[in-house]
C-alpha cells in the first residue's frame, strides 16, 4: 500500500495549483477519457501477448487514470479514492449474497437480477425508467450492440434461435444490395450496413461468440497473412504496390497456407 499512497501523493503534486504541472492542471474529466480508453486496450494487448511484465506496467498506467479521476473529484469535494473502493466493495458483497452470508431473501437472486434491481432504484432516483438508458455510448460499438441486445433479451425481446437471426441477416443483405448500386443513397447505405452489422452481433450472441473478440482475432489473422505477403514479395525485390491484384492474390493464398500451419 505504500506505493499506492506514493502515487496519490505524486498526483496531488502534479495537480497543485502553485507548483503542479501545467499540462496536468489543464486536464478535465472529459479530456482524459481517450487516454483511459487507450490504456484499457493496452492492458488487453498485453494479456493477448501473454507479456506479464508489460501487463504490470500497463495496469500501472490504467491505475493512474483512476487516481487522476479521483484526484479531480476530490478537488471538487465529490468523492475520493476511499469512496470509490467502498462503492465497489459494497457492490461485490451485495451481488454475492451466498458468499457473504446475506439474508435468505436475496440468496437465490442471480447477478443479473441484483443488477436489474439496482438499476431500477437508480432510475427511480433519476426518474428515468429506460432499460437501455445506462448502456454507455462510449463503449466499442460491437460491445455496445451486444450489451443492448442482452439487456433486451432479459425481458423477452429476442430471437428464439440462431436460425431466425440467419434469416434476418439474409433480409438485411438484400436491403443493403438494393441501395448498394445507387451512390446517391450513401446515408441509406450507412443505415442498412449498420443494421447488418447489428444483426451479425446478434448472431454472435446466439452462438455464444464474443463479437469483439472474434473480430479482433480475424483482424490479427489478416495482419499476420499480409505481413507474410510483404515478406514474400520483398524477397523477390518487390513491394506490395508494385504487383498486380492477381499477383497479390496469389501471394495471399500462399501466405494463407504458410501462416495458418
Amino acid at each position: 500500500m505504500e506505493n499506492l499512497y506514493r502515487l496519490i501523493s505524486i498526483m496531488q503534486i502534479l495537480r497543485d495549483p502553485e507548483r503542479g504541472c501545467p499540462w496536468d492542471l489543464r486536464q478535465t474529466f472529459a479530456s482524459i477519457v481517450p487516454c483511459t480508453i487507450e490504456e484499457v486496450y493496452e492492458v488487453a494487448a498485453s494479456i493477448d501477448r501473454q507479456d506479464f511484465a508489460q501487463l504490470r506496467d500497463e495496469l500501472g498506467d490504467l491505475l493512474l487514470q483512476i487516481i487522476y479521476y479521483t484526484q479531480m473529484a476530490r478537488e471538487k469535494d465529490l468523492f475520493d479514492l476511499d469512496d470509490v473502493a467502498k462503492s465497489i466493495s459494497d457492490k461485490l458483497v451485495r451481488r454475492h449474497p451466498l458468499i457473504f452470508n446475506q439474508d435468505d431473501e436475496n440468496a437465490a437472486a442471480t447477478w443479473d437480477d441484483i443488477k436489474d434491481a439496482e438499476r431500477e432504484r437508480k432510475n427511480e432516483r433519476h426518474r428515468e425508467g429506460g432499460l437501455l438508458d445506462d448502456v454507455p455510448d462510449a463503449l466499442p460499438q460491437l460491445l455496445r450492440a451486444e450489451k443492448i441486445q442482452r439487456r433486451a433479451a432479459r425481458v423477452g425481446f429476442d430471437w428464439q434461435d440462431a436460425g431466425q437471426v440467419y434469416q434476418k441477416i439474409e433480409e438485411e443483405l438484400v436491403e443493403l444490395q438494393e441501395v448498394f448500386v445507387n451512390d446517391e443513397q450513401q446515408v441509406k447505405q450507412e443505415e442498412e450496413l449498420g443494421d447488418l452489422l447489428f444483426t451479425v452481433v446478434n448472431l454472435a450472441r446466439h452462438l455464444n461468440v464474443n463479437a469483439e473478440e472474434a473480430l479482433r482475432k480475424s483482424s490479427g489473422k489478416f495482419v499476420r497473412r499480409f505481413r507474410h505477403v510483404e515478406k514474400m514479395l520483398f524477397r523477390k525485390g518487390m513491394k506490395p504496390g508494385d504487383y498486380t491484384m492477381e499477383e497479390m492474390q496469389q501471394a495471399w493464398e500462399e501466405a494463407k497456407d504458410c501462416s495458418d500451419r
